[in-house]
């Protein structure tokens, strides 16, 4: 028996091993998030803009990951919307839209660029969605080495418009009620 642990009733001392979830099993035991996540990485790295998933662009163009397509939906040109879709990784497809100079309304909309290629990857249903809500009640920060003030947070500084996106998107998913056509309450809500 674990050290700490009391021994249970009618089991002389042992533990019994069937009465903990067993991935053998399929079942998994819940774990209750942080107050605050402040890394996309580990078992949260999901929650990045580099995790694979697939999303579409506003132009129709299907994309491995959002980053892919945030940034293909900065490019002015076919060239560069097809170099960016065709960078192997999204760190690459970040680095060509960096070196891209926008059009005069990106600064306008790229917020909702960002947002609807979000509920998009976590749309309703989806395993991403489950994934997300199962952060809930922790504060999402997209925490960064890197000085990305404005999607994030460096040093303690920043806008952190990712994470806050995430935590309403999370938000909209966990409240979300559909109304069935009997118009009794559902959970199965496809809206965001």
């Amino acid at each position: 028996m674990p050290e700490g642990e009391p021994p249970i009733p009618g089991t002389h001392g042992e533990r019994d091993p069937d009465s903990r979830p067993s991935p053998d099993r399929g079942e998994v035991s819940a774990s209750v998030p942080p107050a605050r996540i402040d890394r996309f990485g580990g078992e949260y790295r999901f929650l990045s803009n580099f995790y694979p998933c697939r999303v579409i662009d506003e132009g129709g163009r299907e994309h491995p990951t959002v980053e892919h397509a945030y940034q293909c939906s900065k490019a002015t040109t076919d060239e560069d919307r097809e170099r960016i879709a065709a960078a192997k990784h999204p760190s690459k497809a970040k680095r060509f839209g960096q070196r891209l100079t926008p059009d005069a309304t990106w600064a306008e909309r790229k917020d909702e660029v960002m947002r609807r290629l979000l509920v998009q990857k976590f749309a309703p249903g989806t395993e991403f969605a489950a994934r997300l809500t199962a952060t809930s009640p922790a504060e999402l920060v997209e925490g960064n080495v890197w000085g990305d003030t404005y999607w994030g947070v460096c040093n303690g500084v920043g806008e952190n418009r990712l994470g806050r996106m995430l935590m309403e998107i999370r938000s909209a998913l966990v409240h979300a009620i559909d109304t069935t056509p009997n118009g009794a309450p559902s959970h199965n809500s496809t809206r965001v």
